[in-house]
Order: C-alpha cells, then structure tokens, then sequence
C-alpha cells in the first residue's frame, strides 16, 4: 500500500462533516488515498485523536508511514502485554514518570528475590523483581553468558517508602533542584513496578564496557529498554542514565525503535493515551 503521511490523518480530525463533503469534491490523490484507508479501517480516527495529544516533539520523532501499518504493529504490542496481564496488577506497559505516579501502598505481586547465582552477580541481597522481569533477566543472562559475560544487577524493586529516603538523602546532598534531574520522587519511580533494572557500577562509563555495550546491543532483544536515554532530559525528566533498563517486552521494543525513534517515553505516553482513548 502507497505510504501515507501522518499528518494526512490528522487533517480530518478538525473537519466538520460540511466541510469533510466539501474536501471530498476538491480532494487531491493523497487526500482520497487517506479517507479510503480510514473508511476501511475505523481505528484511524482514533489514532487521529491520540496522535494529536502528543508533544510535537513526540510528534516529530514519528517517521511518515502507514497508519495501518503502525497500528498492526501497535496491536501487537497490546497483545503481548495482554498476555502478560494480571488483573491484580498493574500493566506491563504503565505509565510511571514526573507526571503520572503510583501510590505509596503499591507492591508489585509475587516478587521474585534477585540473588547471586550462575545467570549473574547482585551489588546486594534484597534484589527482587516481576515475575515477567525475572524471566526475562534470566533470558538476558543466558544469553550475555552465551558471549562470555556475567551480567551485574545492582537495583531492582525499591519501596516507596524506601524511594522517599532515597529522594530526600540526594535532597540534603545536592539540593532540590539537583537532585530532581537523578532521582525519582517517591511513588513515580520505573523502581517501584518492579520492572526495572540498574546494571553494573550505575556510573556513566558503565556503558563503554563489555557489559554495557552488550546489553545496548542485546537488550531490546529480550524485551529490555534504556529508560533514559542522552539528549532527551526535557523528556523524560532526568538526565542520561546508561545503566537504566526497563523491561517492556520485545513487541514494545520493536514498536519504540520502529516508530518512535528508539525512545521509550514517547511509546509509553502514545500507549497510555491509546489505551484512555475513547
């Protein structure tokens, strides 16, 4: 099928039907190539809708595409975390930033302890995560030992209790302001789901070593994203975090490099907002 630009879809979000019959009669071949794509498929309003909602800078990390196309691969994405989907928690994809947060009496289910053992090294011994992320790290792991490395697993699940003391230590250490651009407040950490992983010595270089180049070349593979990556603070709110992985699954991988420039914060807001659409 012919690619069609996103911003085609968007034009008939703001048309009344006056002027959509209007349009009809006077439409270029582009134009026609859009409203008979969205008479096929009525999802394209909907992705209309969302796609609007979004920051242009999300917006401009969008490739021109097909919308069909896009929204073959969403489903996809939507279908893997379903079958993931617990109804006594929360989704594999849920939106946790500044913006968006958890309560303070939220605990993932059935957390798994994160101990040393032949698949990887722990920092300490009070390492848990989801169950869906522990057997992924093991995926991981098996993996990185297949490549001769032994992977190092320094924080997993924090509390929001434990969050709060985190926060407030880097408050008095380095100022509100500072320690804002680093650390999480409580109840908004990728932490607390359970399903984030900070990797090796939790330093800047850790991702020129073996380990850190391994796991940017492999992760995703296994269903594993880079939280934070460099150049997109004024996205997701913190600075370059080379050692922050978050387990979203390989579907969700494939869909944020495929169409969202390989930054995970803007699948989760269009996902978020996909899934609060009516």
């Amino acid at each position: 099928m012919k690619k069609i630009l996103f911003v085609f879809v968007s034009i008939f979000l703001f048309l009344s039907c006056k002027e959509k019959v209007a349009l009809a009669e006077t439409a270029t071949p582009e134009q026609k190539a859009e409203e008979s794509v969205k008479a096929q498929n009525p999802e394209i309003e909907k992705f209309s809708r969302v796609l609007s909602s979004m920051t242009e800078r999300c917006k401009a990390a969008i490739p021109n595409g097909n919308p069909e196309e896009f929204l073959a691969d969403l489903h996809k994405v939507l279908d893997e975390e379903q079958k993931t989907h617990r109804s006594d928690d929360v989704d594999l994809l849920y939106l946790i930033d500044k913006k968006h947060n958890i309560g303070s009496d939220y605990e993932p289910k059935d957390l798994k302890p994160v101990k040393n053992n032949d698949l990887w090294n722990v920092s300490r011994n009070d390492l848990s995560l989801r169950p869906e992320s522990y057997a992924a790290l093991e995926e991981l792991s098996r993996a990185a030992l297949k490549d001769g490395i032994k992977l190092m697993v320094s924080s997993t699940y924090r509390s929001y209790k434990y969050q709060d003391g985190l926060f407030n230590r880097y408050v008095k250490q380095d100022g509100l302001a500072l320690a804002e651009r680093y650390s999480a407040r409580p109840g908004t950490s990728q932490h607390q789901l359970g399903m984030a992983i900070d990797f090796g010595s939790i330093t800047d270089d850790w991702g020129d070593t073996k380990m850190g180049k391994w796991v940017y070349n492999h992760g995703a593979d296994y269903g594993w994203s880079l939280s934070f990556p460099q150049g997109y603070e004024d996205v997701t709110g913190y600075m370059w975090e080379c050692w922050h992985f978050r387990y979203i699954g390989v579907e969700a991988c494939r869909f944020q490099k495929k169409w969202f420039s390989d930054v995970q914060q803007f699948m989760l807001e269009f996902v978020d907002a996909w899934k609060k659409s009516e």
